[in-house]
């Protein structure tokens, strides 16, 4: 029979929300007053129904506040840091080694960093279904605190039994209509508590599960950023030139970023007075007009060795032109794109790139190759590095926090060039965005003008976040 069971697997409980309106309970409570009514249902009006996106922006936020708690809880172990140390020592002290455990290492932070995101997203719809669920049973506290003292006063007082005396027939007769009309909603409501009840649980199963997998991603992305400023420092080594001369042509570049108005007499200023970006930027249009007088059969054979992924590591221009390489370039840091080529700027007019929001300390990476025509402030801009990638194009990237590159450098696509600050960097490209969260503003540049990048990204690339803060 449903109601003993029911009274016997719930007993007589009731919903008790205190403080944390969350937080459920089984105690024992007297029935009602049989003068109480119950509450008046809040009406859509009075109070409307919450907006998803809201919602999820702001549980997002809430996720990432306890994310940046727990990171600061995540240390290497010395045992770790010894072996990381041991594997940087016993690699092959050559730049093409060198640079390319810096790809490797790039590509395995990206990864991780895109499963914090990942994770990051789930928590937080995770927790907005358990907000919900709260919140439902929140608002029905009165109707289901009534419906179980209902069943507690019926596992005590039993409906009559079936056969009866004459003397008690008339209040069977009454009983059983009176039950007639109450057991349905009594059933109806008690399905619906145990089911939320369920799903309660279940959710808060999934985020412990989600949670612990984080802190191992967090914990091996703490590991690989180590592995990454080893074989910063042992590339510095290898690259290091006159120390004197590098100072100088800072403070030149520095010089000339003051005086510059446009990113185009930026790049003109850079490639004309800046002796190690001049001398670079020959030597790459050299070796360009070289594999133009290629045969058909070498280039071609060029062409198969940059696509089997191992082309010339000591090359000192693009493996490939930029103008092959629509749809195959992943973007320089994982992340949420907030804005895109075209979209309003917050200023009144068009942005002339994509803005996409991080995490803290985020690497960003070479789309494609190219030579590094600037690296360093540059008016609203601020951080920015600027790199050649021939056949006419600059990819202009800005928004950093620290930059490990320098002008003058070739580096390949997938190298390591810098790394987001804590939070937003207060720029021309980031007005009117709704987050702290820290922005990386990249544009591409034909001939000095600005274009679309979206053609060059892959297809897992050119969306755009939705439920975004």
């Amino acid at each position: 029979m449903f109601l003993p069971t029911v009274a016997a697997g719930l007993g007589a409980a009731v919903i008790a929300i205190s403080g944390n309106p969350f937080s459920v309970q089984a105690q024992d409570a007297p029935p009602p007053p049989a003068a109480a009514e119950p509450a008046a249902p809040v009406t859509p009006a009075e109070q409307p129904p919450p907006d998803p996106a809201a919602e999820l922006a702001k549980k997002r936020d809430e996720t990432r506040a306890e994310l940046d708690k727990l990171s600061k809880t995540i240390n290497l172990s010395s045992d770790k840091v010894s072996e990381l140390q041991s594997s940087i020592d016993n690699l092959e002290k050559s730049t093409a080694s060198i640079r390319q455990a810096l790809i490797d290492s790039a590509a395995r932070r990206k990864t991780l960093e895109g499963k914090i995101l990942d994770s990051e997203k789930k928590l937080a719809e995770l927790g907005v279904k358990e907000d919900g669920i709260r919140r439902s049973l929140h608002e029905r506290r009165g109707l289901l605190a009534e419906v179980l003292a209902a069943l507690q006063r019926m596992g005590r007082n039993p409906p009559p039994a079936l056969l009866v005396t004459p003397d008690d027939a008339l209040a069977s007769v009454r009983s059983a209509i009176l039950l007639g009309a109450v057991v349905p909603g009594i059933r109806k409501e008690t399905e619906k508590l145990a089911a939320d009840l369920t799903d309660l649980a279940a959710l808060q199963t999934a985020s412990a599960k989600e949670k612990e997998g984080l802190t191992t991603t967090m914990a091996n992305s703490l590991e690989e950023e180590r592995r990454m400023d080893l074989l910063l420092a042992e590339n510095d080594k290898l690259s290091r030139t006159n120390a004197a001369e590098l100072e100088a042509e800072r403070r030149r570049s520095q010089e000339l970023a003051s005086k510059a108005t446009t990113l185009e007499s930026l790049v003109a200023s850079m490639e004309t007075e800046i002796a190690s970006v001049r001398d670079a930027a020959a030597a790459a249009r050299q070796a360009e007009e070289n594999r133009k007088l290629l045969t058909d059969e070498q280039r071609a054979q060029a062409k198969a060795l940059a696509d089997s992924g191992v082309p010339d590591k000591n090359r000192i221009a693009p493996a490939y032109p930029f103008g092959e390489l629509k749809a195959k370039l992943e973007l320089p840091v994982a992340g949420d794109i907030l804005r895109q080529f075209g979209d309003a700027d917050g200023t009144g007019h068009e942005a002339m790139g994509m803005t996409v929001a991080t995490n803290p300390e985020t690497v960003i990476t070479a789309p494609a190759d190219g030579l590094v025509v600037f690296a360093g402030a540059f008016r609203s801009y601020g951080q920015m590095i600027i790199l050649d990638a021939g056949d006419g194009y600059h990819l202009v990237l800005s928004g950093m926090d620290t930059i490990s590159t320098r002008q003058g450098k070739f580096v390949f696509s997938g190298e390591p060039l810098a790394v987001m600050g804590a939070k937003r960097v207060a720029s021309a490209t980031a007005l009117a965005l709704e987050t702290d969260r820290p922005t990386l503003y990249i544009e591409f540049r034909k001939d000095g003008k600005p274009v679309d990048s979206r053609p060059w990204w892959t297809a897992k690339d050119t969306g755009k976040a939705r439920n975004d803060s």
